[in-house]
């Protein structure tokens, strides 16, 4: 996948990991970038910068996904590669203080599936075109102080594997994008607030900066690769969980009860 010339669409792009794809995309020479946010004045700051343009979308709302992909259609003539970025923590555990189960899968997990459904279609009767969906290295391990971060992240991964599997054979690539410790608020706010998951995160391997992030998923859409790890050692964890589970899960509560 060459983002030089394509047109983009990113979720969660007024900040974060969101913001550097966006950024990074135009360096690459994307034809248009469109940045997607719950708030527009810091979609269309982005999109200033980036020579964009800046929605207001609820990505909880499939009518809304659709008409955003209906406008871009329109305007831009397609859309080549869909990242759908945006995502919550909830630091939550069992309880479902607010309604934090329902609103980590809405945004996690079900925001995916609308923006899939509504962009496929065309993507389809081109024979071609790619989603890049961000889930987590939770989504592949867990995340100790974030039980519905941990679980819909896990179901994003198994989207974004059904996808490339139902998909992969007619022209559409699939990309899966699991960082671990990214210096954006989703981390770095848990980690001041002295979460147990959070601490271990931090205690697994280097903080990347978000830019940090953005080079590595380009390089992994230009290899046309389905996971994408921004930290390699996600990879060895996940092999290690594979082959013994238990062993696994052992040490992993020996590192936070030590914490």
């Amino acid at each position: 996948m060459d983002v030089r010339d394509a047109v983009v669409v990113v979720t969660g792009g007024g900040s974060g990991i969101g913001a550097a794809l966006a950024r990074r995309f135009a360096a690459e020479g994307a034809r248009r970038v469109v940045v997607v946010d719950r708030e527009l004045d810091r979609a269309q700051a982005v999109a200033d910068e980036v020579d964009g343009v800046g929605e207001l979308v609820d990505v909880t709302d499939a009518a809304a996904v659709t008409g955003l992909v209906e406008r871009t259609i329109a305007r831009d003539g397609a859309i080549d590669l869909f990242c759908s970025n945006a995502g919550i923590a909830t630091g939550a555990g069992l309880e479902d203080a607010d309604g934090a189960w329902l609103r980590a899968f809405e945004v996690n997990v079900l925001a995916q599936v609308y923006a899939a459904r509504a962009v496929l279609p065309s993507m389809l009767a081109r024979g071609r075109g790619w989603l890049l969906n961000t889930a987590s290295a939770a989504g592949l391990l867990t995340s100790p102080g974030d039980a519905p971060y941990a679980v819909s992240k896990h179901g994003a991964v198994g989207l974004a594997e059904w996808l490339a599997v139902t998909y992969g054979g007619r022209g559409i690539g699939v990309s899966v994008l699991c960082p671990m410790g990214v210096a954006t608020p989703l981390l770095m706010d848990p980690l001041a607030a002295g979460d147990p998951g959070a601490q271990a995160v931090a205690a697994s391997g280097e903080i990347l900066t978000a830019e940090q992030v953005a080079d590595v998923v380009v390089t992994g859409l230009s290899e046309e690769r389905f996971l994408i790890l921004p930290h390699p050692q996600v990879g060895t964890f996940w092999a290690q969980k594979a082959s013994d589970p238990d062993r696994w899960l052992a040490g992993l509560r020996r590192l936070i009860d030590n914490r």
